[in-house]
């Protein structure tokens, strides 16, 4: 049925009328509106065919109102209230001037829904001026953007300090570390013996419990019902396009000029409406180069740079959270400029959270590499991952337990995420930090079995710049969130706690402790001294050895075993070097301490782009993004 305004098609034939669009568009444009059950301008918007100030102009001349250019005419700032400052930007509509004592609401959308909105917002005494969105957008960020700076950075630390980063070390755990340290070298100075041995009781037991915490996992993890994840993709290709909600999907950037083309491409050829994608390309300010390779792009206006003010610290959650006061959708996602997500990836969240009780809060899907055999490097950070996102995560699904989220392809209800004031901006592993935070505030999280791809780090001084930040990240989420160890007993119960030890707080112990355990045995294993023996009681000498043999032996399995769920079995023998990985990750875990003492705050960046398989990427985003603009000239009324 056709369920368009008498508004979209008069404005629809005006455009045709002064030729800023065939009637081969219109036509096109309008049976996608109807399909996705969307105003026109959004279908129209969602293509190339028209840009929103032409759209815009057309609806000021149809409906005999005053076209007005925010950035030539700002809003009159007495009449804006930082209260309703992210509204604004949401319902794209914003107080301009006051006339003859009638307020002038500025928006691209005059109609029946904005009329009543802004009558019950700012009363009857209202009339419209035409502007488009991007001047409502820069509008709303040029007046507001000292207030949406300070929420970004301290909306979190100044309504829930206990959840905040902002102090990494608080009095209370500073003076415990305090005693701690002190008795320890106390024990060592009175009862050297007995403390070592202690010492190394401590080492052996935590090496036992993780060795056997990531073997359920994994047992967990591959046992999971794979009903669900037919019935997920069943309902995933059964969703009615009109009744699919608006994706909110945030790309955070920074001197990245050159990947961009692969998300647009790859966001262009998700199975989902266009139109109901409200995609942010969130930059810096002072990134000159990638704002102006964005803008060079002329990506339709489903596209929309958001640019961050500078201050500190300078972080993707900060950024994020700026953003997020912008976004117009149910849901919300992240993806990196390089991610290529599969293309039902959306569908299947949003049937992923129809099936899910409501307190579930966001649902994360695998993250793998498309670059996997580019070196050994990539090799390992695939076994890796395919072991952490293939089989752990899920694992942590089936026992309740919090879930560490990816940095990317973690999708929100937009509602929940402004509720617990989204990302902590001082944590540089915000993802697992909020995962943790949700788990604490009631929510739960999902995995689902849909994969995005990245590039993986092919370069290991980069990759150990990469894994500090995570390991640093997790020191600090840590440190967060054992403050109030009876709270996070209460609220994420016994099985979380051992969960949460062992996945972020041993993430960063193992790396800072193998070294020490491999010196040790290196240095008997060269020497065949005896030094070591009285710290090896019988039964202590008993369990090191069964975590020598059997527990890496048991790690090496897991990580062979990893790639098995993708058939990618091709890499399962380079699981028997990962010794070498895991010095790396040592590397990584001192690099993260030492930035955890001195420099907290500071966000390493990854470099991406670095992979061969990158470069082609870019290439062939690029001519198929030209491919398609000609395409599209040439055959406007294309079905």
């Amino acid at each position: 049925m056709d369920t368009h305004s008498e508004a979209d098609l008069g404005v629809g034939h005006l455009l045709v009328k002064h030729g800023a669009i065939t009637a081969g568009q219109l036509e096109e444009a309008l049976a996608r509106a109807t399909h996705w059950r969307v105003p026109l301008a959004d279908a129209l918007m969602s293509r190339w065919f028209l840009r929103a100030e032409v759209w815009s102009r057309a609806v000021a001349a149809w409906r005999g109102l005053r076209y007005v250019r925010l950035a030539a005419e700002p809003p009159d700032r007495a009449l804006l209230d930082a209260a309703d400052a992210s509204l604004y930007a949401r319902k794209l509509a914003i107080p301009w001037r006051r006339e003859n004592g009638r307020l002038l609401i500025a928006t691209p959308d005059p109609g029946p829904a904005t009329l009543l909105y802004a009558r019950a917002k700012w009363g009857a005494a209202i009339d419209f001026v035409v502007t488009s969105k991007f001047d409502v957008i820069e509008a709303v960020q040029k007046a507001f953007r000292d207030e949406f700076t300070r929420e970004a950075v301290y909306g979190l630390a100044e309504a829930d300090p206990e959840m905040s980063a902002r102090t990494v070390l608080t009095r209370r755990q500073g003076v415990a570390l305090y005693l701690l340290f002190s008795a320890l070298l106390a024990g060592l100075a009175l009862y050297p013996l007995e403390t070592l041995i202690g010492l190394n009781a401590f080492m052996t037991l935590f090496y036992l419990g993780s060795f056997l915490f990531k073997l359920l996992l994994v047992w967990l993890g591959g046992e999971g019902p794979r009903d669900s994840a037919r019935a997920i993709d069943a309902r995933a290709r059964q969703l009615d396009e009109a009744s699919l909600p608006v994706f909110t999907i945030l790309v955070p950037m920074f001197r990245e000029p050159d990947v961009l083309p692969i998300l647009a491409r790859a966001l262009r050829e998700m199975d989902y409406p266009l139109a109901k994608l409200d995609i942010k390309i969130v930059l810096e300010e002072s990134d000159h180069e990638t704002i102006a390779a964005a803008r060079a792009l002329k990506l339709e206006p489903i596209f929309e740079i958001i640019l961050v003010p500078p201050s500190q610290p300078q972080t993707k959650p900060k950024a994020c959270n700026y953003a997020l006061n912008f976004a117009r959708g149910d849901f919300l996602v992240i993806y990196d400029a390089e991610d290529k997500p599969e293309t039902d990836q959306l569908r299947k969240v949003v049937a992923a959270f129809e099936r899910s009780p409501p307190e579930t809060a966001c649902v994360q899907c695998r993250l793998n590499y498309f670059n996997a055999r580019e070196n050994w490097l990539t090799r390992m950070f695939t076994l890796d991952y395919s072991l952490w996102f293939d089989l752990m995560l899920p694992g942590l699904q089936r026992i309740g337990a919090p879930i560490p989220l990816g940095g990317t392809s973690n999708h929100f209800r937009i509602s929940v995420l402004r509720e617990l004031r989204a990302w902590d901006p001082f944590n540089v592993t915000e993802d697992a930090d909020l995962g943790v935070r949700l788990a604490q505030k009631g929510y739960r999280v999902g995995v689902i079995d849909s994969t995005t791809y990245e590039e993986a780090n092919c370069n290991a001084g980069n990759w150990i710049r990469q894994r500090s930040r995570w390991i640093k990240g997790y020191m600090m989420t840590f440190l967060v969130h054992t403050r109030r160890p009876r709270h996070l007993l209460r609220s994420i119960g016994p099985v979380g706690v051992a969960s949460f030890v062992f996945f972020i707080g041993g993430t960063a112990i193992s790396g800072l402790l193998n070294p020490i355990s491999w010196a040790i045995f290196l240095v008997w294993l060269a020497t065949s001294t005896s030094a070591f023996s009285p710290l090896f009681p019988p039964a202590l000498l008993y369990f090191s050895l069964f975590n020598l043999v059997a527990g890496n032996g048991l790690f090496v399995y897991l990580m062979m075993i990893g790639p098995f769920r993708r058939r990618w079995t091709s890499l399962a023998p380079w699981a028997l070097t990962v010794g070498a990985y895991w010095a790396l990750m040592s590397i990584a875990a001192y690099r993260g301490l030492w930035q955890l003492v001195f420099t907290p705050f500071y966000w390493e960046k990854t470099t991406h782009g670095l992979s061969t398989h990158t470069a082609g990427e870019i290439e062939s985003a690029r001519a198929a993004d030209l491919a398609e603009r000609i395409q599209e000239a040439a055959s406007p009324a294309r079905a």
